[in-house]
């Protein structure tokens, strides 16, 4: 094979990738934009919304935990690629299946079924490149396709305000099906290939927990994306509740959302560009950190003001949130290839699994506090405390050779 060649099917992949990625996030957050008019469509009055819609998400979490495992094994016994054909199937048709709801329980059930499928898109994506690549280029790829891959939120934010929520939904399936014939064309990484060949155990998930060193990187690496799932899933996708509780009237979640992901795109380009700079995942993460926790504590000094002045807050967290490509990167890096798309895969959404946890722990604070301010930023205080722990004392991976294996 020809420099040209090889050239030209890497560039295909981190292209397939990031839209994959686009139509992954489209679905992914398109129900936090649409929550409020589709709920109220089905009947529900203004209390039962926000509890619904905590359920509904929770639910979705919980789908793509389940997901992230089974998609997570299959990428390492069956390959990369079949994961990224089987997931958008899977969420496509889902997605198209929820814009014909008519009751909530079978709302619930197809967000469960999406969030299984939504999955395996971004880890089985990185992965994917992440073997196929350079390990001088990495960065910058995973950067590009989580950068690229964010403004799905923005296409949702915009059509949700064009179309009603049902037509929302079909055109995310429809997206799904449209980028399905586009990976026809994508091999498979090398390195699997050569693994797959061995006797080597494959997507063996108990592998990390029989082993106390893997099992710690593993814990290691769920827990420092805890605060950009705190940020995404609380302070924004609630924001219409914190804008109230701070005395600025008008806030939408659709729009903050929206703000939100711009950003966060933003910050995944510059982490791309800047941890190959550095040379460092760490020091790109903790930098990343100090810039999330930065916007925290405004949007928490918050009180009156207008909704733009939330909204520029709201894109600040969300820069800070592009640390996330770093997380999902070292993760990658961290583990050998038999287990590679296990971790790439699982540990996202692990991350986006521990949702329904911080809200469990956001709705005790608040209660305590009889506040709704005290509890988010009770809540956020615990998880950066996690999630810098952990990170302090991961291992660095910049520039980490890939081709090894778990024993």
């Amino acid at each position: 094979m020809t420099t040209k060649q090889s050239t030209s099917i890497f560039q295909l992949a981190v292209i397939v990738a990031a839209l994959g990625f686009f139509v992954d996030t489209y679905d992914l957050l398109l129900f936090a934009i649409i929550r409020k008019p589709s709920l109220a469509s089905l009947g529900l009055n203004p209390t039962d919304i926000l509890s619904k819609g905590e359920l509904l998400i929770s639910i979705q979490m919980i789908g793509m935990v389940i997901g992230g495992i089974i998609f997570g094994v299959l990428g390492d016994k069956k390959g990369r690629l079949k994961v990224l054909f089987g997931s958008i199937i899977l969420y496509s048709i889902a997605n198209i299946a929820n814009g014909m709801v008519t009751t909530l329980n079978q709302y619930i059930v197809l967000r469960f079924i999406a969030g299984v499928g939504l999955a395996g898109e971004l880890g089985a994506g990185i992965t994917l490149v992440s073997e196929l690549l350079p390990k001088e280029k990495r960065s910058m790829a995973a950067g590009f396709i989580a950068g690229f891959g964010l403004f799905g939120v923005v296409a949702a934010s915009v059509i949700s305000k064009m179309v009603d929520w049902r037509t929302c939904y079909y055109i995310g399936g429809v997206l799904g099906f449209v980028l399905l014939l586009m990976r026809v064309q994508v091999k498979e990484s090398a390195i699997f290939k050569q693994v797959q060949e061995t006797t080597i155990s494959k997507g063996n998930f108990l592998m990390f927990f029989n082993n106390r060193k893997r099992f710690a990187k593993y814990m290691q690496c769920i827990l420092i994306g805890l605060p950009v799932w705190y940020i995404i899933g609380i302070l924004v996708t609630f924001s219409d509740q914190f804008g109230k509780a701070f005395g600025i009237n008008g806030v939408e979640p659709g729009t903050a959302i929206m703000c939100l992901y711009l950003a966060i795109a933003a910050g995944d380009f510059s982490v791309g560009w800047l941890s190959q700079r550095l040379q460092s995942r760490k020091k790109t993460l903790f930098i990343f950190y100090s810039i999330a926790v930065v916007f925290t504590v405004l949007f928490f000094l918050q009180n009156g003001g207008s909704p733009t002045w939330f909204y520029l807050i709201c894109a600040g967290l969300g820069f800070g949130a592009g640390l996330n490509v770093v997380y999902i990167t070292s993760s990658i890096e961290q583990f050998g290839t038999n287990l590679r798309a296990s971790a790439g895969i699982s540990i996202p959404n692990m991350v986006r699994g521990t949702l329904p946890l911080m809200i469990l722990l956001f709705k005790f604070t608040r209660g305590f506090f009889n506040s709704y301010v005290k509890g988010g930023w009770v809540t956020g205080l615990i998880v950066f405390a996690i999630g810098i722990t952990a990170a302090w004392f991961l291992d660095e991976t910049y520039g980490k050779d890939l081709d090894f294996t778990e024993v």
